[in-house]
């Protein structure tokens, strides 16, 4: 073994591997749609070929890469356990499921996996926007526990999603309060805008909060939100129609930014 390993990424829609070092420092990276290995390190050439060696399908050109750029160089010095592209959605649930699973015989159905199951149906909506220069993070943490579901960054702007669990339910938006069927109303938009704010602060710029609705047979808003939208889960990909807000750089650097652990942590 030669010490090095290989992360997987993806970038545009493209699958890219990292080649890095035990102290998570990244020395080459294998673009698979350009065939090509690019090498940071002539040095490490050799070891680069035998960590890759299992993931080549074919002839590649192997060299120095083109010249990066800010967003680039921000990825190649983050360290893997301070990116937070790779979450899945619902990620945190997850994790939170595989330590403390819920007892296998229960009368009530565990919350927390209809609160994946949302989530999970948000963020791949908003994961099929990457094509069309979008990005999407998820379980982005936050201090104190918690944490914004989903953050959407592309040519229309940025969105901190919240998503609610709310299948086979008639659901009334209230300003700020929101009633799931027969439940209490609960204000749940100060949350949800309470989270685009945290992230306006961390990220330097305008975040939009955005309410998503898993599966609601009906959605009623009774006075105009101005400052924040309510989406159904089959709504989602609709933000891809809004645009002219960000420069595709501009895109690149916030989302560098965003996928920073770091950044997160003063908010």
């Amino acid at each position: 073994m030669n010490g090095l390993r290989v992360i997987p990424t993806w970038r545009h829609g493209q699958e890219r591997l990292y080649v890095c070092r035990t102290d998570g420092h990244n020395v080459a990276w294998y673009d698979r749609e350009a065939a090509r290995i690019n090498l940071l390190s002539e040095e490490e050439r050799e070891g680069v070929l035998q960590a890759l060696g299992p993931f080549l399908t074919g002839p590649v050109a192997v060299g120095p890469p083109p010249v990066p750029t800010p967003a680039e160089l921000a990825r190649l010095s983050l360290h893997p356990d301070d990116d937070l592209a790779p979450n899945r959605p619902g990620e945190t649930l997850l994790v939170a499921l595989d330590r403390d699973p819920a007892p296998a015989h229960r009368l009530r159905p565990d919350p927390r996996r209809r609160a994946l199951a949302a989530e999970q149906a948000v963020g791949e909506a908003l994961d099929r926007l990457d094509g069309a220069g979008w990005h999407a993070l998820h379980s982005v943490p936050l201090p104190g526990g918690d944490r914004i579901h989903h953050l959407a960054i592309g040519p229309g702007g940025l969105f901190a999603v919240h998503t609610v669990h709310a299948r086979k339910q008639r659901v009334t938006v209230a300003d700020p309060m929101v009633t799931l069927g027969r439940r209490d109303p609960h204000p749940l938009l100060r949350r949800v805008r309470a989270d685009a704010d945290r992230a306006s602060y961390a990220l330097t710029a305008e975040v939009h909060p955005v309410l998503a609705l898993f599966e609601p047979t009906d959605v009623t808003v009774t006075v105009p939100l101005r400052d924040l939208r309510v989406l159904k889960d089959t709504e989602t990909e609709g933000l891809a129609r809004t645009g002219g807000v960000l420069k595709p750089a501009d895109v690149e650097a916030l989302h560098a930014m965003a996928r920073d652990r770091g950044t997160w942590s003063r908010v």
